[in-house]
């Protein structure tokens, strides 16, 4: 498994493209599409689901104090807003199957 490279942006078009018997360049339009969609809802309204996949959530971190590794100081980390994908429990044991 480790050999095996993940699919490049023009494979997955190429995929789409054939499996929908579409052109390329509106299989890539459809795939541009729905990743604006996704970033620009998830700004809108913090959130946006991939059906079967996952959802795109905004979560707000808060302020807190940790260590430089370098010299064990600690050092003030301001609150900030950063972007998670949680994974669908559906896709999630597809992938790894859970242990009876």
């Amino acid at each position: 498994m480790a050999g095996k490279k993940p699919l490049t942006k023009s494979q997955i078009i190429s995929y789409v493209a054939q499996k929908f018997d579409l052109s390329k360049k509106l299989a890539g339009s459809i795939i541009d599409e729905m990743a604006t969609l996704a970033v620009t809802e998830t700004k809108k309204a913090g959130a946006f689901t991939f059906p079967g996949i996952g959802k795109l959530v905004l979560v707000k971190r808060k302020a807190r104090v940790g260590r430089n590794p370098a010299t064990g100081e600690a050092i003030n980390i301001p609150a900030k807003t950063v972007v998670k994908m949680r994974v669908a429990k559906a896709c999630k044991d597809a992938i790894v199957p859970p242990k009876k």
